[in-house]
């Protein structure tokens, strides 16, 4: 079989290695076994499957590549902030950051190359969506990287919109959490949408990971001069959907909100958001907004930033500044846009 016509073993749930084993005539348990090597000890070579036969590894050899693909490149910010280059199987480019904070190393995970979403404040959406990253690709930007095995937090709000990718996003989530998989805590991984409310009560039942929501404006009308997704999504219909569920246990909904000077920071925008996230136990993070090129936008004083937290916090909404990380190598919120595209 051509080495490009090869499917990848990385990237593939319990139920997908049960399928390939039946498939070859393996035993059903081989597919935790695999699934252990993958995703548990990392192998970087199909021939590391010490507990399979001869026989088994080189028919998975001969079917099957690892899927592992190292980082084209790397950027190193001021703050330690590192930001790292993949090329996708379709030959475009996505970007991960890797945040390290004391005891704390996130990485902050791409779901798509480019976005369709078209946020008028957020780099990624100026190059529109080339492709939907598959599964396999998710995983390798957590597995490929140097830092990997220092990682205590993951955030989906790389490039791209998570619940545009569903069916790719929510097999790795279930690879991250379950036990025959990484194992993590779903209390350590973090989804940011836009508000796809199409397929967010399936993300909300199938999972159980943190959600965070980018708001940025409660008002309906100025929402959608900045984003889009308010014409089909309007923020009103999520917070309803949200409602419906429990957050008052370890599962956490928060709210993004850039703040932009002029735009979504007046007393009217404090009194709106209170009344559109009332009945919803929530948090904000406030985040500064980051220039991008020719953009109308400008982010308030950092003691305008101080006092929108404070108003919002005695209001009864929990509210804190997200600290701005790799902004000088273009790795902060709304900043990712592979240069590799454009040249």
């Amino acid at each position: 079989m051509s080495e490009k016509t090869k499917n990848n073993l990385y990237g593939l749930t319990l139920e997908q290695l049960e399928s390939l084993c039946q498939q070859h005539s393996l035993p059903r348990f081989a597919a935790k076994q695999i699934a252990r090597w993958l995703y548990v000890r990392r192998v970087s070579d199909i021939d590391q499957m010490t507990d399979q036969s001869k026989a088994t590894r080189q028919l998975l050899k001969e079917h099957y590549d690892l899927g592992l693909s190292s980082p084209l490149k790397e950027s190193v910010s001021s703050d330690g902030t590192k930001k790292y280059l993949f090329r996708t199987s379709q030959g475009e480019y996505i970007e991960s950051a890797y945040i390290p904070d004391g005891d704390r190393a996130t990485l902050c995970v791409s779901s798509q190359a480019g976005c369709r979403m078209g946020c008028r404040f957020c780099a990624t959406a100026r190059q529109g969506l080339q492709h939907s990253l598959s599964t396999n690709e998710i995983i390798n930007q957590i597995i490929s990287i140097p830092e990997s095995e220092r990682l205590t937090n993951l955030v989906f709000m790389g490039m791209g919109e998570p619940l545009d990718n569903i069916d790719n996003v929510l097999r790795a989530l279930q690879i991250i959490t379950a036990s025959w998989g990484m194992a993590w805590s779903p209390t350590r991984v973090t989804l940011s949408t836009a508000g796809v409310a199409r397929e967010l009560e399936r993300f909300l039942t199938e999972s159980k990971v943190h959600l965070a929501v980018s708001l940025h404006n409660p008002f309906h009308d100025e929402r959608k001069e900045i984003m889009p997704i308010e014409n089909a999504y309007p923020i009103r219909e999520v917070c309803d959907i949200l409602r419906r569920y429990d957050f008052t246990g370890q599962r956490r909904v928060s709210f993004e909100y850039i703040v932009m000077e002029g735009l979504n920071d007046s007393p009217a925008h404090i009194k709106e958001l209170c009344r559109l996230l009332d009945g919803i136990k929530c948090r904000m993070n406030l985040i500064r907004f980051h220039r991008i090129p020719d953009s109308p936008y400008y982010s308030p004083s950092q003691e305008k930033m101080i006092a929108f937290r404070d108003t919002l916090t005695a209001k009864g909404i929990q509210t804190t500044i997200r600290a701005s990380r790799g902004e000088d190598i273009k790795a902060a919120c709304g900043l990712l846009s592979t240069a590799e595209k454009r040249k």
